[in-house]
């Protein structure tokens, strides 16, 4: 390789791969001699680039910590992913660094090719973060998600195009992703079967591993800190569900587009978090528990709620349930001071639980005198 400018961004772009490399390596990977690859060196060290370099037979070169940020090579993936992350800090994720997000964001995008930033608005648009948390809920190990399945989703979700792909669940097969069960559809008594090679609607297309194709409406996509979320609309099922995005095979475009639906829920965040915690049931409760959100957290049981900083001492519990009678049983068994703040059915009848309660009580006796 003659040209020397191109020579050594090939050799930094080695260099930042993080492990040694020795010299006859990088002469071949460069096409240059042993000699040219010191000079080469050289001159990366007074460009400011802190290359360090070990002596002996398994000897060679990397890049080391330096003193002052040198300016970094990255493809365009690692672009993406820095850009996406400064968009999040820059929105207020990480507290107290937010201006700093904005310049160095303003300088990254400044850069960028327009596929890039194309890549990087699509991502953004189609993301919306989840703050709150399931109460009880423990911190999951986050699970790799490729680069270009999150692309092909933010695509997608921007354009309001359809996409199938291959799901996994927990052991491998399908599972429930909006916390409840997903059932199978059956067909009425007295309808005809399926023609041979054919699946009756709302049927799973089961795949050779356990997994199952879905046909999905893309809405957004969902970060939890640890976990990406799809939320889209089924049209198998007929019906919204949540996906992880770790579990999602070979998401393929569907050429299609559709009209946007209504969410049944403020938000997408808001439908995955109540998809994490299972309460998306008859009824939805809102309660102020009289504690800190850290003692709810450590006190309330796992999948009690969604739970969120209300003030000193205090926080809100939302959850839910199908039978009014057996969501009021579980609020007034958390263990904590509380007030319903709706349903007011609730509220009625957890104050006609409590008056019986008092009832059964038999008259304490007299004192005696």
């Amino acid at each position: 390789m003659s040209d020397t400018p191109a020579r050594l961004l090939t050799l930094l772009s080695v260099l930042q791969s993080g492990r040694e490399h020795s010299g006859p390596e990088l002469a071949r990977r460069l096409g240059v001699s042993v000699r040219t690859v010191r000079r080469d060196v050289d001159r990366l060290r007074a460009l400011g680039y802190p290359v360090a370099a070990t002596v002996g037979a398994v000897g060679g070169y990397r890049l080391a910590a330096g003193t002052a940020m040198p300016p970094l090579l990255l493809d365009d993936d690692e672009a993406v992913a820095v850009a996406a992350g400064l968009r999040a800090v820059a929105a207020g994720g990480v507290e107290g660094i937010e201006e700093t997000s904005v310049r160095a964001l303003a300088k990254l995008e400044q850069v960028l090719p327009a596929r890039l930033r194309r890549r990087v608005s699509a991502l953004q648009r189609a993301t919306v973060p989840l703050t709150v948390s399931p109460a009880g809920a423990v911190a999951a190990a986050g699970a790799p998600v490729a680069a270009e399945v999150l692309a092909v989703l933010a695509a997608a979700s921007s354009r309001g195009e359809g996409l199938r792909f291959g799901y996994r669940g927990k052991r491998g097969g399908d599972a429930p992703a909006s916390g409840a069960a997903d059932r199978v559809r059956e067909e009425p008594a007295g309808s005809l079967p399926a023609r041979q090679g054919e699946q009756p609607p709302g049927a799973r297309r089961t795949e050779p591993d356990g997994g199952t194709r879905r046909h999905v409406e893309p809405y957004r996509l969902v970060s939890t800190g640890q976990r990406w979320y799809l939320v889209a609309y089924d049209r198998d099922r007929a019906d919204w569900r949540s996906f992880r995005v770790d579990r999602i095979d070979e998401p393929r475009p569907t050429g299609v587009r559709h009209p946007p639906r209504e969410l049944p829920a403020a938000d997408a965040a808001a439908f995955v978090a109540e998809s994490i915690a299972g309460h998306r049931g008859r009824y939805r409760a809102v309660v102020t528990l009289h504690v800190s959100l850290d003692e709810a957290v450590r006190r309330l049981p796992h999948g009690a709620g969604l739970l969120e900083a209300a003030g000193p001492g205090r926080c809100t519990l939302v959850t839910g349930g199908d039978a009014l009678d057996w969501l009021a049983v579980r609020i007034a068994l958390l263990g904590v001071d509380f007030e319903v703040r709706e349903p007011p059915e609730l509220a009625d009848f957890l104050r006609d639980l409590g008056d019986r309660i008092s009832r059964s009580y038999p008259p304490p006796p007299p004192r005696p005198g």
